[in-house]
């Protein structure tokens, strides 16, 4: 038995391990008015941070109002909890990895992703062509993830359809199944950021020219790119969050949105590459599966306790909302969100 034949089993292994793990933990213990008043203490204590600004290497999004903030938690019983600014929008940017990522995991199993794009964090930038060339070297197989723009795009160029038309209404369905309303495009935005990538238009001919993507990356690039446009408030974002933390079902609207089984994948790689090249301190910080975008929104999601998202466009260094990460890290410690966190439970 060779490396490439073990490789698959051990993943395979480790997300039933995964399920279990998320399904045993109970759900949050603290009662509507605890939950409320952790959102309300997070908006009071931050709601004043100046620090970071708007992305501005997509004009449209450096033209967002810096003043949005925006907190909302959803729980595995369809309650929603919100605190600020939940209505006003945003582009959903680098959030839409995830879902895209999920789509392909359910419309081509789980191995899809490891096989073709790979799950290891790179170490760099999340545009990085440094990456897809350090990538050719790996031992036995891709060294990338889908939540970087290459394996991103690559994922993008997965998802069935005949037409360019039936991959995106694939893409959007399935994002707005897990937000629980009908999502769309920002027009603005699309055509802002498709105006300003050519990096990410090299980044998809790399991968095509190396057989990541097999075929019509102009078209997967593009694709990409209005999946980065869809428009979200903090409390789509919650809802999807929370879909993620119900194991596949939406909590609001009680639909199955993908298998159970596929979802310790996708908050495994949430885990480790989410936050860009912060992820690692993130996660030693809270514990959770979160994904960031360049729009200003972060999405966490604890596992059987609950789904939460906040949106405050400025950023810090490394592409992440500094008011999202304070908010979000906060609530999650006043209701024990962290999975890795002592659970004390029996007699001794």
């Amino acid at each position: 038995m060779n490396f490439r034949t073990i490789q698959p089993m051990r993943y395979a292994l480790a997300a039933v391990a995964a399920m279990l793990f998320c399904t045993a933990l109970p759900a949050a213990a603290q009662s509507p008015k605890q939950i409320q008043a952790a959102l309300d203490s997070a908006l009071t204590r931050f709601k004043n941070v100046r620090e970071g600004a708007n992305a501005d290497y997509i004009p449209a999004l450096a033209r967002v109002d810096p003043n949005i903030f925006g907190i909302a938690l959803v729980t595995p019983n369809g309650k929603v909890y919100t605190a600020g600014d939940v209505t006003s929008q945003v582009s959903i940017q680098s959030i839409s990895k995830v879902f895209t990522m999920a789509r392909v995991i359910e419309d081509l199993g789980p191995n899809s992703i490891v096989e073709r794009i790979g799950v290891d964090a790179t170490g760099m930038r999340f545009n990085s062509i440094v990456s897809v060339e350090f990538s050719q070297k790996a031992l036995g197989g891709p060294e990338i993830n889908p939540l970087v723009n290459a394996g991103a795009i690559t994922a993008t160029s997965m998802v069935p359809g005949a037409t360019r038309d039936e991959v995106w209404k694939r893409i959007l369905d399935f994002h707005s199944d897990f937000a629980g309303r009908p999502l769309t495009v920002d027009k603005e935005v699309f055509d802002s950021e498709a105006a300003t990538n050519q990096r990410n238009q090299a980044i998809g001919s790399l991968m095509y020219a190396y057989g990541f993507i097999k075929d019509k990356p102009a078209q997967a690039t593009d694709i990409y790119t209005e999946q980065c446009a869809i428009s979200v408030n903090a409390r789509d974002l919650a809802t999807m969050a929370g879909t993620l933390a119900n194991a596949g079902r939406n909590p609001v609207t009680g639909k199955q949105v993908m298998k159970a089984q596929n979802v310790p994948g996708v908050l495994a790689v949430m885990a480790t590459a989410g936050l860009y090249d912060d992820s690692g301190k993130w996660l030693y910080r809270t514990g959770l599966p979160a994904k960031s975008g360049v729009g200003g929104g972060i999405i966490a999601v604890s596992p059987g306790k609950f789904g939460i998202a906040v949106i405050a466009p400025p950023l810090d260094a490394a592409g992440n909302s500094v008011k999202a990460q304070l908010a979000i890290e906060s609530v999650s410690n006043a209701l024990g969100g962290n999975p890795y966190a002592p659970q004390v439970s029996g007699k001794r």
